[in-house]
């Protein structure tokens, strides 16, 4: 999410993302239409915000749905057709069949809403506008194109291609005489299947007629780039799924006691490095501490000791766990560091800081294997 897209606001509590194909197709749309019109470069960007619009519309609809059905969206990637969402650990569990109906038509249903709405309005102010004439999305018309933007985004995401809202409602059902994850592979297929189709049928309009056909052939390229990301994380979320936290914690590690000094432990010599600390007392653990908040601490208020520094709240993990769960409870809690506890003892650590160096060390000592597959991490 983070390599191909840039951070653009927070609304009600949702990490929205733009991703890069955004300004891609603002940059080709506006490279066919120049010289045709004044201010065609200014005409593109509000086509591309209408667009953008229909997207955040969509995903808001998806989110407020989901929220019903109590499961909160963490982070929206828009794209020209739609959103990838990344939904909460109990979402990425796997729903059941008509929560993820429900919750995929409530896009659509926003897009509906809204354009319906719009259309009535666009028809009493601006008749002149000639709404349903084609092309129904161009620069030289905005009134019309706004309209037309909402029923683009929610008609599109209707077709029976994942990850599209149509594909998600055939996985839906799919699922129900199935496992989710062969359901999944299947609406991929026929996912890969519409992209193409979109893709060339579009090429040939577009090539044949003029550029009020781009917009077929770019929905099929756009279809193509979210099953990437819908498919790559459905891979990774398998793998992590089957990735025990005994694997890859780290049992190499440094304790601290809470009557230890700011000053000791900060100088301790460490091999290896370590930022994160746990904070034992006998057996029992009371707290953790990074190096960052002990200077922090001895900036403020001199060489204290640990236990005045340390966070006394704390997240804890089983050797039996998945790292995929692990790593949602680490990323819902901002913590660096979780502490890998069996019965009373701690017995490891797991830290962004060596998680990649455990897991290659992983990959590289076991041979590949068959597995049973489990629910993809991302749904929307």
């Amino acid at each position: 999410m983070r390599r191909w897209s840039i951070p653009v606001f927070d609304l009600f509590g949702i990490h929205f993302r733009m991703h890069f194909s955004f300004p891609l197709m603002f940059c080709l749309l506006w490279m066919l239409e120049m010289g045709r019109a004044p201010l065609v470069g200014l005409r593109c960007f509000v086509l591309m915000a209408c667009l953008l619009a229909a997207v955040l519309a969509h995903e808001v609809g998806h989110a407020m749905m989901a929220a019903r059905h109590g499961i909160r969206v963490r982070a929206v990637v828009l794209m020209p057709i739609a959103g990838i969402s990344l939904l909460d650990e109990r979402a990425q569990r796997g729903l059941d069949a008509p929560s993820e109906i429900r919750i995929a038509l409530a896009g659509p249903a926003v897009n509906l809403l809204v354009a319906l709405l719009l259309g009535v309005t666009v028809l009493l102010t601006r008749p002149e506008a000639h709404l349903f004439t084609f092309p129904w999305l161009t620069p030289f018309n905005l009134p019309r194109s706004l309209v037309w933007a909402q029923l683009f985004v929610g008609g599109l995401n209707l077709l029976p291609a994942y990850p599209l809202d149509g594909g998600r409602i055939l996985r839906a059902v799919l699922a129900i005489n199935g496992d989710q994850v062969t359901a999944t592979r299947r609406a991929v297929s026929i996912g890969q299947f519409f992209s193409l189709v979109m893709f060339l049928m579009g090429g040939a309009l577009f090539l044949g007629s003029n550029t009020n056909h781009l917009w077929i052939m770019m929905a099929g390229v756009f279809l193509f780039l979210a099953l990437q990301l819908e498919d790559r994380s459905m891979i990774l979320q398998a793998v992590l799924e089957r990735v025990r936290v005994a694997d890859v914690m780290t049992t190499d590690f440094i304790a601290l006691s809470p009557a230890e000094t700011l000053a000791e432990a900060l100088h301790r010599p460490l091999d290896p490095p370590q930022e994160e600390f746990p904070v034992v007392r006998g057996n029992e653990m009371v707290g953790v501490i990074s190096r960052q908040q002990m200077a922090a601490s001895m900036q403020e208020e001199g060489n204290g000791y640990v236990q005045s520094a340390m966070r006394r709240e704390f997240l804890v993990a089983g050797p039996q766990e998945s790292l995929a769960a692990v790593l949602r409870r680490i990323g819902r809690s901002g913590l660096a560091m979780i502490p890998v506890v069996e019965g009373d003892y701690l017995v490891g650590i797991i830290t962004f800081q060596n998680l990649m160096r455990k897991l290659t060390a992983l990959s590289l000592r076991r041979p590949a294997a068959k597995t049973p597959p489990t629910a993809p991490a991302q749904s929307s």
